[in-house]
């Protein structure tokens, strides 16, 4: 017990050691980030900031900011379970950046719900599209502009069935696949 206990004490005095060999620049880091966490924990439980995220990065406080100076805008999403999710994108924004805050949204919204969960947003896309006023949005590189979109607009989620026109579908182009290679084999 004796060489256990010189041990330990061996050890804390090491530790110790090591601490004092940091520096105080180290410890200064670390109290200024504390003191930064804190404040920022103070911050995110204001009523006031409630639309903030629990570990907002910085776009996601600037385009609040933008949203408070009037360039950006507050769009709401209605699932087909009636179920609704504000966003909020840059005025310039196009689908593709409507559709990155629906996903970083819906992520967080779930992970605080139900922990960490996958949900694929490939297959949600390849299965479902955006529509405003029964104009699908199909092209992701449009501004939303282009379609009418004004802070405070819905858009709903709706089932995307591809046209024989278009000749897109995923089922088609694995089963072509796959029958190849059996074929071949």
């Amino acid at each position: 017990m004796d060489a256990s206990a010189s041990g330990t004490t061996a050890d804390a005095a090491a530790g110790a050691a090591s601490a004092a060999n940091t520096g105080p620049e180290y410890n200064a880091s670390l109290v200024k980030k504390a003191k930064l966490q804190s404040t920022m924990a103070a911050l995110l439980n204001d009523p006031i900031l409630s639309d903030v995220t629990k570990n907002p990065t910085l776009s996601d406080v600037d385009t609040l900011i933008n949203l408070e100076l009037g360039s950006a805008m507050r769009i709401c999403v209605v699932k087909m379970d009636g179920a609704s999710v504000d966003v909020a994108v840059m005025n310039s924004a196009t689908v593709k950046d409507l559709k990155l805050a629906i996903k970083k949204k819906v992520n967080d919204m779930e992970e605080t719900r139900m922990g960490h969960r996958h949900i694929s947003w490939k297959h949600v896309w390849a299965n479902f599209c955006l529509s405003y006023h029964n104009v699908k949005l199909l092209d992701d590189d449009s501004a939303l502009h282009t379609y009418g979109i004004r802070n405070n607009s819905q858009v709903h989620f709706i089932p995307y069935v591809v046209s024989r026109a278009f000749q897109r579908h995923s089922r088609r182009k694995k089963h072509r696949f796959f029958h190849g290679l059996n074929k071949k084999a």
